[in-house]
């Protein structure tokens, strides 16, 4: 719901879903590193960063099985290399909202680097001919993520109410009504607004993790990156109510 269906094909190399792909192993190993180093030493947050790296460890659980059900290819890539780095990312920032130590200019470079990342994924699998409907979900899951623990720490940094909740929440409020209306879980077709409107929700939280944004400025962001938000979530839902 977050990004367009950039990375997703129904092509199939590998045979049967019972193998998982060449290279999967380092690349987790890798992002592991990646989500210490950040969290520990580029966050400074000592202990704290075992909630966050358990929650990690738990979402690539949930992504090597993935992979062994339904991603086709028979190597993982640079492509979900970048997209594992990027949940790494994520995850690492929860380790100041472990500390009570939330949002920031470190909070908001680490952010930074996991939106300039973002497109990186898709770029590299067009590249190597590792597109799939699985990387597409991947990714759009780690935008999801991304949303939710940055949306956390704006709360827990400043009154900013429920505008900043929902930019962090709507996602999942989305899937939590697919589970009640089937038509929801129906794919949607690509689309150039909702990647933008993607864009913008992750770049005002971003935002509002910098000290010197004034409270109204940032009360005003929040509410119209919220309304962004909104209007594409409905703009879809409009979408599949019509072809449910």
């Amino acid at each position: 719901m977050q990004m367009p269906h950039s990375r997703a094909t129904t092509t199939t190399c590998r045979t049967g879903p019972t193998r998982l792909p060449r290279g999967l192993a380092t690349a987790v190993a890798a992002a592991l590193i990646v989500h210490l180093a950040t969290s520990g030493l580029i966050l400074n947050q000592g202990q704290a960063i075992w909630p966050g790296a358990a929650i990690f460890l738990l979402a690539t659980g949930l992504v090597v099985e993935g992979m062994r059900r339904h991603y086709p290819h028979d190597r993982v890539g640079a492509c979900n290399g970048v997209t594992l780095m990027r949940l790494a990312l994520a995850t690492a920032l929860l380790a100041p909202l472990a500390a009570g130590a939330a949002a920031g200019w470190v909070v908001g470079a680490v952010a930074g680097v996991a939106l300039a990342l973002d497109g990186v994924d898709g770029f590299l699998a067009r590249r190597s001919g590792l597109v799939s409907q699985f990387g597409g979900r991947f990714d759009m899951e780690v935008d999801a993520a991304l949303a939710l623990v940055l949306a956390l720490h704006a709360v827990a940094a400043g009154p900013l109410g429920p505008a900043v909740l929902a930019l962090g929440l709507m996602r999942y409020a989305f899937v939590a009504a697919g589970a009640i209306w089937p038509w929801i879980r129906a794919p949607l077709p690509p689309s150039l607004a909702r990647k933008t409107v993607c864009v913008v929700q992750l770049a005002t939280l971003i935002v509002l993790q910098l000290p010197p944004l004034p409270q109204d400025g940032a009360t005003v962001l929040a509410r119209l990156a919220a309304l962004a938000l909104t209007w594409s979530f409905g703009r879809d839902l409009l979408w599949l109510w019509r072809h449910r």
